[in-house]
């Protein structure tokens, strides 16, 4: 866990080189974040960790990575622990969906598809956490379950300051109307004043690491979601934008990423799927890191 941070949040806790630039980007130093400057700068920083050489290789690999793990990495990944109308906390609650399968072979899959050094085991953060500040990423799931999203106004309000500083939220594996309304309900509060967007398959995010053509529908294990359910027939990536046009929040409709790096090792799962999983998710994490 790491160290909590001031009320300033201007100091920074890891002794590298993108974890420094990240948490001066949140810290609010920078004023003209997502300007020219800032995004060269981001790409300068971030090309010294990363080698695109593998990028066109195949994302299944040998389970055996502890050697590729760092105990002061570059990158940690963060899973929100959210409340639901029906029930929460720390004993159950669908923001545990895959948890810590897909949390750790992301992050396998980070390190053996990039030079971005991981933090060994996946962090659980609330929004509401001072910590958060700390993290360029954070992730959410199942936003539409069990009555949908419950936020707090101190979760509202913290989640919003985290975003505007340069944070990033990504959505994932929650389908259809019904599903959407739920989590929308309360998540609409964070910017009753911003539109989201429907993010074109040319967007630049798409092309951040690899090349991919547009949203990817990633089914859940077994085909429970995705394959010709009524109503149900193409992905699309949702975002909240900031002013300079930078993606704070980018929300994964119809498609579970978190299925295909949970069953990277299942030989019932389909490898494209679990292969399309590991490219969309690193390139939201480049993007997270220099914009």
């Amino acid at each position: 866990m790491p160290t909590p941070v001031s009320d300033q949040r201007t100091s920074c806790v890891h002794n590298n080189l993108i974890s420094r630039f990240c948490r001066y980007k949140l810290s609010g130093q920078d004023g003209v974040s997502g300007s020219p400057v800032n995004r060269f700068l981001a790409l300068t920083i971030v090309s010294l960790a990363l080698f695109a050489g593998n990028a066109a290789g195949q994302a299944r690999f040998g389970i055996d990575n502890s050697d590729l793990y760092d105990i002061a990495g570059e990158f940690a990944f963060v899973r929100v622990q959210y409340d639901s109308y029906y029930d929460g906390g720390w004993y159950g609650g669908p923001w545990l969906t895959d948890f810590p399968a897909s949390d750790e072979n992301f992050l396998r899959g980070v390190a053996r598809l990039t030079n971005v050094r991981v933090m060994s085991e996946p962090i659980v953060l609330r929004f509401d956490d001072e910590e958060i500040f700390d993290y360029p990423f954070l992730y959410a799931l199942e936003m539409g379950r069990n009555g949908g999203l419950s936020l707090s106004p101190r979760e509202v309000e913290n989640l919003r300051e985290y975003l505007l500083r340069g944070g990033f939220l990504l959505i994932d594996d929650f389908w259809g109307e019904r599903q959407w309304d739920a989590f929308y309900r309360d998540f609409s509060l964070l910017f009753p004043d911003r539109e989201l967007v429907e993010l074109p398959p040319n967007h630049e995010i798409f092309r951040t690491f690899f090349d991919i053509d547009g949203p990817q529908m990633i089914p859940g294990r077994g085909g429970r979601q995705g394959f010709g359910q009524a109503g149900i027939d193409v992905a699309s990536n949702h975002a909240i934008l900031d002013d300079h046009g930078r993606v704070m929040v980018l929300i994964n409709w119809n498609s579970d990423m978190g299925d295909g790096w949970e069953h990277t090792y299942d030989q019932w799962y389909p490898t494209r799927y679990a292969n399309a999983a590991y490219q969309l998710g690193i390139n939201y994490l480049i993007y997270s890191l220099t914009h």
